[in-house]
């Protein structure tokens, strides 16, 4: 937030002697290119999908949308995949239909890196704008990002309602294993010094040390939250079975 504030007289005569006056404004906010949100909805992970393209919100049309589109569009929002909703469900939005016939493989990282027609080339009206639901996920829930597959990926988990990565210290295939049980796998092998790319968010475990037979990451042994010596390079990895 930006203030102003002056002393004049006149503002003193009205207010009183040893009143200032400040005047407030809250900067503009400017999304980025390919930004995306769901509108119209009660909450914020579900409602009509909109992108920001060449400065303007646009909706998305419904033809050929499907699950792995769901997949992206709920990643890129830090959400867990849920489902959509064809026709307006959420009711028409205005302007721009920017996207139409996205075809995600499910892996990539944002909806503007999906196969798509050409930035507003569409056959669509408004009254085909596609909405999505996603998961809201629930404490230390885990997920694996920037594999080729749901199986594989760096491991990350959320923890004080933001994801963040792990720590490659002495993680082995016993936690790699809890990590796959948990995700409703088998298996486990493990990739070190960010094998899968690094994170950009906090790092929130080092020190992870499994039994083997846990249900779940952070029923082992492990460092304080946030408490770490590493860096994103040594972001832990996972490949399940």
């Amino acid at each position: 937030m930006e203030c102003n504030y002056t002393l004049d007289d006149a503002f003193h005569g009205h207010f009183g002697n040893n009143d200032i006056y400040v005047m407030c404004s809250v900067p503009s906010y400017t999304p980025d290119e390919g930004h995306i949100r769901l509108a119209a909805g009660n909450q914020s992970n579900a409602g009509r999908l909109e992108i920001y393209h060449n400065g303007k919100w646009g909706t998305v049309c419904d033809d050929n949308f499907n699950s792995r589109s769901v997949q992206v569009v709920c990643r890129q929002l830090g959400y867990l995949p849920g489902g959509f909703l064809n026709l307006a469900a959420f009711g028409e939005g205005g302007g721009h239909i920017w996207l139409d016939n996205v075809n995600c493989t499910g892996l990539e990282t944002s909806l503007s890196a999906c196969n798509h027609n050409n930035w507003g080339s569409h056959d669509c009206t408004h009254h085909e704008d596609v909405s999505v639901f996603c998961k809201l996920p629930d404490v230390h829930d885990i997920r694996l990002v920037g594999g080729n597959s749901s199986l594989e990926g760096r491991v990350e988990i959320f923890h004080n309602d933001e994801w963040g990565t792990i720590c490659d210290d002495n993680f082995d295939e016993k936690d790699a294993q809890v990590v796959c049980r948990q995700l409703g796998y088998r298996g486990g092998a493990v990739y070190g010094q960010a094998y899968f790319g690094e994170g950009s968010d906090d790092i929130w475990l080092d020190g992870v040390n499994c039994q083997g037979n846990e249900q779940r990451l952070t029923e082992c042994n492990h460092d304080s939250w946030g408490v770490s010596n590493c860096r994103h390079s040594e972001d832990v990895g996972v490949t399940c079975l």
